[in-house]
């Protein structure tokens, strides 16, 4: 459906990918995948024709409808939600709009003859079902249906993108294409989107940084890496056989190649002088410069090393919550929450958004006061605290990352700071950056060797996979398993709970579930069953609120 021949995309004299030539094919979908930085979504930017393309061919049919994100919310602030939703598709919300207008203005003039045309238009667009298939959307993004009839602005920034993206889905384009679309999900959501891409027969083509994400809706792989994009058939974890084997393929033939040659080298060496071995010492020599031994690309990927490690141990108990609640005006985020953590506990903190994971991360560490209960540190217990909001904790002024860091750690050499900077990507010149120019992720590398030279004995982490490339992720991961203190972390990344977790605390709007044991256990025991029960509550409300409008 969509294919690029010959494709190039230059910065200056930086080489973002070239000599791309790939379908994008109805019925599949394509997962980009690469380090920050390497040109995914400039990629889908010029698939969307948001930029363009410094060489080569990009061909999409000239009547096909392609969903994109918007990143704008603004625009539609005082609109019902359920509204925006249904505006995505463009032909069908217009003669909705435009009938009605015909019909209030009935009384003055009606255009009958217009009528009948928006009116087979809506019928054959099935637009009499568009506000029910707008609200299961919503629903399904965990957007409650109490709240559809409201403005946008009543939603909090996470949420408004949620709608925005049920606009996307709303539209039943030709093709999708989402840039991290599970940004802002709960688990829960991620899960309903998984299905619903599942079910999409056009084109997907999505960026994520979520590997479960990848592995479930993925049907092809697409690589961005040494200045080039090449597909691979499969979900992420095949893709990354794949390439590995491939890789090592290469490597293995250049060894091979490079023996060879030295094998020949040899040989002219030893017998150049004799007279009855020069034929085939000259034979050598031009087999010599027969062999090609190609110069492998170097990979745009890299991996930071984090390296979490305690200065002591805390006691045995760790902290302990006491009938903690909190609410934000009327709003009750957490009630009556009991938990207590035991030294060396890795513990996820899971549940929709809004439910208080955040908060309740905030009271364990005294940046918010609970309104009833109490939540106390154990003997010896040092906390150090990764936020989700990265800005809030590193700041955004001009200091150097050499400078900050330093000041953590006034007592160590500038080696040292440099050498901790260097495990996060941050080498050379590098280090002279300026806080404020930060991106989402280097911001996030930067909170992480804090903690590796505060060497606290308990990890408090929100949301710690947002903004990092999976390389980072995996590096993550890698980090927490290794260290042996306390972690007590929120994430709605399903790999990178099922990774790390040893203890499941899921809050809900009936209470909290706690689980001794990894997620995958969880859901095998208690989870599948809670979800599908949750996803049977959510159903009874879309029926009851598609017969409240059939009766309307």
């Amino acid at each position: 459906m969509i294919s690029i021949s010959n494709l190039a995309k230059y910065f200056g004299d930086r080489v973002l990918f070239e000599d791309v030539s790939m379908q994008f094919n109805k019925g599949e979908r394509y997962g980009i995948v690469g380090a920050n930085g390497c040109g995914k979504s400039t990629l889908l930017k010029i698939l969307t024709g948001e930029e363009s393309q410094s060489d080569g061919d990009l061909s999409i049919p000239k009547r096909a409808v392609l969903g994109v994100l918007e990143q704008d919310h603004f625009q539609y602030e005082e609109e019902r939600i359920v509204d925006v939703v249904m505006m995505g598709n463009g032909p069908l919300w217009s003669a909705m709009v435009e009938k009605e207008k015909i019909l209030a203005n009935a009384e003055n003039e009606f255009d009958g003859d217009r009528y009948a045309e928006l009116e087979d238009v809506i019928i054959r667009g099935d637009g009499y079902g568009l506000e029910s298939r707008a609200g299961e959307i919503l629903e399904g993004l965990g957007i409650a249906t109490e709240v559809h009839e409201q403005p946008l602005s009543t939603l909090s920034g996470g949420f408004k993108l949620r709608v925005l993206l049920a606009q996307v889905l709303a539209a039943e384009p030709d093709a999708l294409l989402l840039d991290e679309p599970t940004n802002h999900l709960d688990i829960l959501s991620i899960r309903w989107l998984e299905q619903f891409l599942e079910s999409y027969r056009g084109v997907a083509i999505l960026i994520s940084h979520d590997h479960h994400f990848l592995d479930t809706v993925a049907t092809a792989i697409v690589d961005v890496d040494y200045q080039t994009i090449k597909s691979y058939t499969g979900n992420y974890a095949f893709f990354v056989k794949a390439k590995r084997e491939e890789r090592e393929r290469r490597e293995a033939e250049i060894v091979k190649r490079e023996s060879t040659i030295a094998d020949h080298k040899a040989f002219v060496e030893r017998f150049r002088a004799k007279a009855s071995k020069a034929r085939q010492a000259q034979s050598r020599l031009k087999a010599i410069d027969k062999i090609d031994v190609e110069s492998l690309p170097e990979s745009s990927r890299r991996y930071p090393k984090f390296n979490f490690k305690q200065t002591r141990p805390s006691g045995k108990q760790v902290i302990e919550l006491k009938g903690v609640g909190k609410a934000y005006g009327d709003k009750v985020v957490l009630e009556d929450i009991d938990l207590v953590v035991q030294r060396g506990e890795r513990v996820a903190v899971i549940g929709p958004n809004g439910i208080g994971k955040s908060t309740l991360l905030k009271i364990m560490m005294g940046d918010v006061t609970a309104d009833a209960g109490a939540s106390e540190w154990g003997y010896e217990a040092h906390p150090g605290y990764v936020a989700q909001d990265h800005k809030e904790q590193i700041g955004a002024d001009r200091m150097s990352l050499d400078e900050w860091l330093g000041n953590i750690c006034p007592q160590q050499s500038i080696g040292f700071v440099k050498g901790h900077l260097a495990a996060v990507l941050f080498s050379g010149d590098e280090s002279k950056k300026k806080l404020e120019a930060l991106s989402g992720g280097e911001a996030a590398r930067m909170l992480f060797a804090k903690q590796a030279v505060l060497k606290p004995n308990v990890l408090i982490l929100d949301e710690p996979t947002n903004h990092l490339d999976l390389e980072a992720i995996e590096a993550l991961v890698q980090a927490v398993q290794a260290y042996d203190g306390t972690v007590i972390f929120v994430s709605h990344d399903r790999w990178f709970v099922n990774e790390l977790a040893t203890r499941i605390v899921e809050i809900t709007p009936e209470g909290v579930q706690d689980f001794n044991g990894g997620y995958d256990e969880y859901l095998t025991r208690a989870g599948e069953d809670h979800l599908n029960a949750q996803e049977v509550v959510r159903k009874a409300r879309q029926s009851k609120r598609a017969a409240k409008k059939k009766t309307a």
